[in-house]
């Protein structure tokens, strides 16, 4: 008797814990379309991890479907929106590595961009509006690699010509990064390493703003050390290229237009 009345509290207790977990997780009566939808209608009211959970339910269910690899990219500009960028890029790695063949690589590389785009333009810009040319360049460069492979791989995209806009104003950000460190280290008298943060500028960065900058810091550093050969080839090189430098015209230097607009995409 103390035997079947065991089993009937266990038999009871597994059903009842059955029932907790159905009631709870209503996904498991839903097909893999209607979990989509929920997990839309979750992003669409910025749910961000209730549509995590979700997409991650669908990939589940509809492994190996193309809503699953849709669930992925979607989960994973989730994550990104939810402040979760490494995870996003994971999400987004392990998705270009299983699914080479999809026509959504091209989205997965602009999103993989974007994710560090605008990393660079999170919290600590917003509140002290700090540039990405006075912040760590790493996320900024490994941005401008994945735009640069959609805009190699999938010229026709319709994410190439924004990509593109992109990578200009990462290479434009980036030269002005060299500048500002070319100008700190000739204010402090440093005239050789002024010289060649410079000199990378021109080397890497070319049709850009900030290269009449970097002629300027080469012709101010050459001459501090009174290197007049070099100082006088330079101004040759600025006045063939910018004739109406400041140099020339005694103007004050004129900051970049701001990038103001780019901090809006989404």
């Amino acid at each position: 008797m103390l035997r079947l009345l065991s089993l009937s509290v266990v038999f009871a207790t597994l059903l009842l814990l059955g029932c907790a977990v159905e009631e709870k997780d209503k996904s498991l009566k839903l097909s893999p379309e209607e979990i989509y939808a929920e997990a839309k209608d979750s992003m669409n009211g910025n749910l961000y991890d209730k549509a995590i959970a979700l997409y991650d339910k669908l990939e589940g269910r509809a492994a190996g479907t193309v809503l699953a690899q849709q669930a992925q990219l979607d989960k994973a500009y989730a994550q990104y929106k939810n402040g979760d960028r490494a995870t996003a890029m994971v999400t987004l790695d392990r998705f270009i590595k299983l699914n080479p063949a999809s026509p959504a690589i091209d989205y997965a590389l602009y999103l993989k961009g974007t994710v560090n785009f605008n990393d660079d333009l999170g919290l600590l810009s917003k509140w002290f509006k700090q540039d990405l040319a006075e912040r760590d360049q790493m996320a900024a460069r490994e941005s401008f690699e994945a735009y640069k492979e959609l805009v190699t791989r999938f010229p026709n995209s319709s994410y190439t010509p924004d990509a593109t806009l992109r990578m200009r104003h990462i290479v434009n950000l980036l030269a002005q990064s060299e500048i500002k460190v070319a100008r700190h280290y000739f204010q402090k008298g440093a005239y050789v390493a002024a010289i060649n943060r410079a000199q990378t500028t021109l080397n890497d960065y070319q049709n850009i703003a900030a290269v009449e900058d970097a002629l300027i810091i080469l012709i101010d550093s050459y001459n501090a050390l009174g290197l007049t050969k070099l100082k006088d080839d330079t101004v040759r090189v600025l006045e063939s290229s910018y004739p109406q430098s400041r140099y020339f015209t005694g103007k004050a230097p004129v900051p970049p237009p701001a990038a103001k607009s780019w901090y809006k995409f989404w």
